[in-house]
């Protein structure tokens, strides 16, 4: 059920049905190494996304191709990225045109590690305008422990690693050019640092992982995890009500 495919009016007999939820996916475009597409992770959000529609009957508002990917440098092309203000202001204007169309729990699907925060800020001052109007932000390598085993297994700083490869393997093979996975691994250096660094620093080639070890076959076997985890936690926000009833702009006596 995706909206950009739907009328106006057939939107809102969904949101009725959906009990007024939305699914916003939100992804990257940036430099994925040697190996990988730069729109690696837009395909994924929208493709998880779609999925999850799919199976949830939550419509799934048209995904954004470009995320705050500062980090990456310019060492390497491909990168296009937005400054953490200004995602956190696009996100918050399609929250608010979505609560005017008749959204009132929107759950918010990142596949972009250093979008969190600002997507996080969004959320803030969604929920802080709109009393009722509930707001989630799914990070999708974190949706359950089984989801982040597999992302952090070769390095805590990953990037277009085995998971990904794997993912783009099973989802959008035309995304991985597999002349470049045998010479495209590169560990992860940021064990015990102090400082963030950015990916210049970190990487030689614009990886952090083991991409040569992925495959196909897990790529479906991950995704296929990612869509029934994430289909759990909306079920689950679906039926959620705040623990206390207490108004947001009603001082207490």
């Amino acid at each position: 059920m995706l909206c950009r495919s739907e009328h106006g009016r057939n939107l809102s007999a969904d949101l009725e049905s959906a009990r007024c939820c939305a699914i916003l996916p939100v992804g990257a475009t940036e430099q994925h190494g040697p190996h990988l597409g730069c729109g690696m992770d837009a395909v994924l959000a929208d493709r998880l996304c779609a999925a999850v529609a799919a199976r949830s009957k939550v419509p799934a508002l048209p995904t954004l191709p470009y995320g705050c990917s500062l980090g990456h440098s310019r060492r390497w092309p491909g990168t296009l990225s937005v400054q953490p203000i200004t995602l956190i202001e696009l996100v918050k204007q399609i929250g608010d045109w979505s609560y005017y169309t008749g959204v009132r729990r929107l759950f918010i699907v990142n596949t972009h590690v250093t979008n969190a925060a600002p997507l996080r800020c969004a959320l803030e001052m969604l929920r802080a305008e709109h009393d009722d109007m509930m707001v989630a932000l799914f990070n999708s390598a974190t949706l359950s422990p089984r989801v982040r085993e597999l992302h952090f297994a070769d390095g805590e700083d990953w990037h277009a690693n085995d998971a990904e490869t794997s993912l783009m393997l099973a989802l959008a093979p035309e995304m991985v050019r597999p002349s470049q996975l045998a010479t495209a691994d590169d560990p992860d250096r940021t064990a015990g640092l102090v400082f963030a660094h950015p990916v210049n620093r970190t990487s030689r080639n614009g990886v952090t992982g083991f991409p040569s070890r992925a495959s196909a076959d897990n790529g479906r076997r991950w995704f296929d995890w990612m869509v029934e985890d994430l289909c759990e936690l909306i079920a689950r926000g679906m039926l959620e009500t705040p623990p206390l009833d207490h108004p947001y702009f009603t001082p207490t006596r």
